[in-house]
């Protein structure tokens, strides 16, 4: 029993301390709609009969050569964090071109007479694993800065329309290949409680994503406005 009594206080602390400690720590849920913007490459691509695709033309001096475009197009997220402290946290988010979007036109009398036009098209996605430091934070809003690393994967595809005397108009997506490329991620953003647990957070993000020859830059900015809860306290 001495032993017991001896003890006992310390056992009783640290139950008082846990949930303290739980009611410092927060997850949160989100949902977020955006956009990607980075610029056309200054080349262009050319559709060889050999091997296919070939990056990297010249569209003054090749006349089959076909100029890219930026990267402009909507964006759809699903992340969440965990702010462990009160000032630090973790969190993961995943950013993706829900429609694909026209990187280059072949028209007819490039491709092949015999062929209708052809139009490459991209998809890019975006995924990020990244610390965060809370600097300000009161009870109905918080200053989030976020950094960290992750990958970019951009997808390509055949698009192509043709009409025939059987089947009338028709079109069609083939996927052709895809890209991988690392990236370094950090964002700034001010998370607005609505509620207790409801919230929006306005954010703007730059990705640096290593050999994106594809585009005219290794840069992508990014605009987010996220909407999400918040499981325990603040």
């Amino acid at each position: 029993m001495k032993h017991i009594r001896r003890y006992l206080p310390l056992v009783l602390a640290g139950g008082f301390a846990a949930p303290v400690a739980s009611a410092q720590s927060t997850f949160d849920f989100n949902m977020g709609f955006g956009a990607f913007q980075t610029s056309a490459a200054s080349n262009g691509v050319d559709i060889n009969p050999v091997t296919g695709i070939v990056f990297s033309c010249t569209p003054a001096t090749d006349p089959t050569c076909v100029k890219t475009s930026s990267l402009s197009a909507f964006a759809l997220g699903f992340g969440g964090s965990l702010i462990l402290w009160k000032h630090f946290g973790v969190g993961a988010d995943v950013n993706f071109q829900p429609a694909k979007q026209t990187y280059a036109t072949f028209q007819q009398q490039i491709v092949s007479q015999q062929q209708p036009g052809i139009a490459l098209q991209s998809r890019m996605t975006l995924y990020d694993f990244d610390g965060i430091a809370v600097p300000v934070r009161t009870k109905r809003a918080a200053v989030q800065i976020r950094g960290g690393i992750g990958g970019a994967n951009l997808k390509f595809y055949f698009n192509q329309s043709q009409t025939d005397a059987l089947s009338g108009s028709s079109n069609f997506s083939q996927y052709f290949e895809s890209a991988n490329h690392f990236q370094v991620h950090g964002g700034l953003g001010v998370q607005l409680y609505l509620t207790d647990h409801f919230f929006v957070r306005p954010e703007f993000d730059i990705h640096w994503v290593n050999n994106l020859n594809q585009f005219g830059r290794n840069t992508i900015t990014q605009e987010t406005l996220w909407v999400g809860y918040s499981f325990g306290g603040q």
